[in-house]
């Protein structure tokens, strides 16, 4: 127990230092993808800091698909939007996928295919990370529900704790919108609370939190969305449910999914229950067809 309450002591110390260093160093790169002109100039993949302490103070095996999705999702930072040749893939959408992917994999034999749902966090953590601060408080919020668990079970409390601090220790710039933590960040904070999740409470405690998640972004990010889908995407008066649609299947991964599975059909939809559902945002389809609508 002294160990680990040295660990959370050097991690907490470690992204409170290094981060504005980490900030400072990709603010040398203003030509790159690694700094975005959002707020007058922003370091993106600032979040390289907690992931490295993330990987190195996750107890192992569990540290090793944190290590993997973070450095897959910092390609992504890197490369920008970058196409695959003619194909209609970026490079950092495909290592992003090739990070899910692994993350799955390496996780099978830990708690079988229930391994899924670790990766697919990436989606509501990622767009929480859209707006300074949320992302961080989705991530200490959701571990704070998660701590309970862990002290029921007996599972232990070491995650939670390193989750926490480090989503505090890298705080102070993200709220103020100084820095961004990239994909790589947030896709770090995504998985180790899809482990902390089945860790802590098993199969049960990761459904209901992957699903509470989303929801507690929604909430939290609630003006914001309801502007971006009333005027990107012309859903009048967007429902919660709307809210906690695109945040469970917004962004790219979300539309390439909508591209194979709805082809290229539209629907308008009338019946309110489904409205209030968020089904408008759920069917959106950026690449349906002019004309001809499926009602629903």
């Amino acid at each position: 127990m002294l160990i680990d309450d040295w660990s959370l002591l050097v991690a907490a110390v470690a992204v409170l230092v290094l981060t504005p260093a980490a900030a400072a160093i990709i603010s040398l790169f203003k030509n790159s993808n690694l700094y975005t002109d959002v707020r007058g100039g922003t370091p993106r993949a600032a979040g390289i800091v907690p992931w490295a302490a993330l990987s190195i103070f996750t107890p192992p095996p569990f540290n090793t698909p944190v290590a993997v999705m973070g450095a897959l999702a910092f390609i992504d930072d890197i490369t920008g939007r970058r196409r695959i040749m003619n194909l209609p893939i970026e490079l950092g959408q495909l290592s992003r996928g090739m990070g899910m992917l692994a993350v799955v994999i390496i996780t099978y034999p830990l708690m079988g295919a229930w391994g899924l749902l670790v990766a697919l966090m990436v989606q509501p953590v990622n767009i929480a990370d859209m707006q300074p601060g949320v992302a961080c408080t989705v991530t200490v919020i959701m571990s704070l529900l998660a701590l309970p668990a862990a002290i029921i079970t007996g599972s232990g409390i070491h995650l939670a704790l390193l989750i926490i601090v480090a989503a505090l220790a890298y705080s102070p710039l993200d709220y103020m919108g100084r820095i961004m933590m990239g994909e790589v960040g947030n896709h770090s904070f995504a998985v180790a609370l899809g482990l902390l999740f089945y860790i802590a409470g098993g199969p049960l405690l990761l459904l209901s939190l992957f699903l509470l998640t989303p929801l507690i972004t929604a909430i939290l990010r609630r003006a914001n969305l309801s502007e971006f889908i009333e005027k990107r995407l012309k859903i009048e008066n967007p429902t919660l449910g709307d809210l906690y649609m695109d945040v469970m299947t917004g962004g790219g991964l979300g539309d390439l999914l909508r591209r194979i599975i709805l082809g290229r059909r539209a629907f308008r939809i009338h019946n309110p229950l489904l409205i209030s559902l968020g089904f408008r945002r759920l069917l959106f389809n950026p690449h349906a067809s002019q004309g001809f609508r499926d009602e629903l």
